[in-house]
């Protein structure tokens, strides 16, 4: 039987590790449908023309380990504003959320555009000055030279591309419950989320 969980949200505000723990408890597959366009952004660096990248988007290469750098990210808000783009990877996210035994899917259009009809929305935020900061602790980690404050510029800005697009605006669904993750932890804002889910999923 096939369960649809749409997770939607800005960057950072951990809509894809609580996507993850929601797959891993209820035992769904889990696709976190960024990666196609950082797949896409990353073969447009290259020099790959936008549409064309998404139309030969292969699965294999979204398991590159590269596709989490801040230029990526960039490179992925800008194709994903490109009406083609976003439609030649409508299919892929589609026929993932109708597998047989549950799926998660998050991203920034699920819940409106890719999974109308999912059984649960999610949209999943906080405000810009907390993932700012949890994507430049992040950055950092990773041996980034960033500072906060461009941190911050690159979350304001992608947010406005991200809800100002004119195809497939990010914004909650209609009948999505809104999560704020600004004063939780992951383990707060994570069993908030099964606990969401556990009351719409019909009983094994």
């Amino acid at each position: 039987m096939s369960f649809s969980v749409a997770i939607d949200g800005p960057a950072a505000a951990g809509k894809g590790t609580i996507s993850k723990g929601v797959a891993a408890h209820f035992g769904f597959a889990h696709l976190d449908t960024g990666l196609l366009y950082r797949a896409v952004g990353r073969r447009v660096l290259d020099g790959v023309e936008p549409v064309a990248a998404a139309q030969a988007l292969t699965a294999e290469e979204l398991e590159q380990g590269d596709l989490r750098t801040a230029e990526i990210a960039q490179a992925a808000s800008k194709v994903a504003v490109i009406p083609e783009v976003r439609a030649a990877l409508v299919d892929f996210q589609r026929a993932f959320a109708r597998r047989s035994g549950g799926a998660v899917l998050d991203g920034r259009d699920i819940g409106t555009v890719i999974c109308p009809e999912a059984d649960v929305k999610l949209f999943v935020t906080a405000s810009a000055e907390v993932r700012a900061e949890r994507r430049f602790l992040e950055l950092s980690a990773k041996g980034s030279d960033v500072t906060r404050d461009q941190v911050l510029a690159d979350v304001r800005e992608r947010d406005a591309r991200d809800a100002e697009r004119s195809t497939a605006p990010m914004k909650p669904a209609e009948d999505a419950v809104l999560l704020d993750t600004s004063e939780l932890s992951i383990d707060d804002a994570l069993a908030t989320a099964i606990d969401i889910i556990r009351q719409k999923r019909p009983a094994a």
